[in-house]
């Protein structure tokens, strides 16, 4: 198989009681041409030291100190520094199937630029597994398994942020970590959506996502619902929105409430629906709420769904069948 070096940027911060395992999964790794730009972001533990002490012990890993504050910061820090061909990321509490880097590397080099490596991924924690997290990982491997991850974008985050890997090329032609916006992850997928890159299907796990109760994703402000929502609506405007077709937002909970207020601030119009007797008929925000049947009335709408509810998705998704709407053309869930 022809070789390319292998840039993997793993910030860290206070992660000293997880970064042997991680460390150890790396130099385990079946691929050797890599190397490791790992930024501390002012660890206030031992895990500077720790990683210094594998910096000495091979040369592949690269220690460097943050030279702004938090992951966008540290992911500039360790790209600029990065000499590989092939770019990818990885956390520091996280572990690497020993065939990772080499599954991922020979399909994006057989596959060329365009494309983007992934892998299935499984979450582990000392206490268990909560349902939300094995659904979310059941459904992602269920995308991934086909490569058909951006069919669900405005859903959740379809590229598992420390398993993908792409050409130099293309994740600076993507802004690579230019942009300052939060959740970090979810704005670069949406970025290789932008640009039309293809994922290529795997059926091998190739990461294990370290679930625990400080966890950053639990804990950091910026990996709350409504950055969520608003990075969703952001690109839906610029990427999928028809100006020319009438917009539809249904539910009205508190996600539906948010899209509306983001709709409304951008003085875009739209129809608001729902299946709540008690709100049918009544005003939010100076908007009617309309029976979901108002629907058949209007000429090719654009549909965004911010109904969460598994039962209800799939009434709504039968319903638009019978409508003849297509999924990611005429309607998009964004929960």
């Amino acid at each position: 198989m022809k070789t390319a070096l292998v840039s993997i940027l793993i910030p860290f911060k206070n992660t000293a009681v997880f970064l042997p395992e991680c460390i150890d999964s790396i130099l385990a790794q079946s691929y050797e041409s890599w190397e490791v730009l790992a930024v501390n972001d002012h660890s206030t533990d031992s895990s500077y030291n720790l990683m210094c002490t594998y910096a000495l012990q091979d040369p592949r890993i690269k220690v460097i100190e943050n030279e702004g504050n938090g992951i966008i910061d540290a992911l500039r820090s360790a790209y600029a520094r990065s000499k590989g061909h092939l770019i990818t990321r990885m956390d520091s509490d996280d572990i690497m199937s020993p065939d990772k880097l080499e599954v991922m590397a020979a399909s994006l080099l057989k596959m060329g630029a365009g494309h983007i490596a992934i892998g299935q991924v499984r979450y582990f924690s000392e206490k268990g597994i909560g349902n939300g997290y094995k659904r979310y990982e059941t459904w992602l491997n269920t995308l991934t398994q086909d490569g058909g991850n951006f069919t669900e974008i405005y859903k959740e985050c379809v590229i598992p942020s420390p398993c993908w890997m792409v050409h130099k090329e293309d994740l600076d032609n993507c802004g690579a970590f230019s942009p300052n916006r939060y959740p970090e992850d979810y704005d670069l997928a949406f970025r290789f959506y932008e640009r039309g890159l293809k994922c290529i299907p795997c059926t091998q796990i190739l990461h294990h996502w370290r679930d625990y109760v400080t966890r950053t994703s639990r804990t950091s402000e910026h990996y709350a619902q409504n950055y969520f929502l608003d990075i969703k609506l952001r690109y839906f405007l610029k990427l999928d929105f028809d100006p020319n077709r009438a917009l539809v937002v249904w539910g009205a909970g508190n996600k539906g409430k948010t899209i509306a207020k983001g709709l409304l601030k951008e003085k875009i119009d739209f129809h608001w629906l729902c299946d709540n007797p008690k709100k049918i008929g009544k005003e939010i925000y100076g908007k009617p709420m309309l029976h979901y049947t108002f629907l058949e009335q209007l000429n090719s709408p654009q549909s965004i769904i911010t109904v969460a509810n598994p039962e209800e998705q799939t009434m709504i998704q039968d319903y638009c069948s019978n409508l003849n709407k297509n999924h990611d053309t005429n309607y998009f869930f964004f929960c």
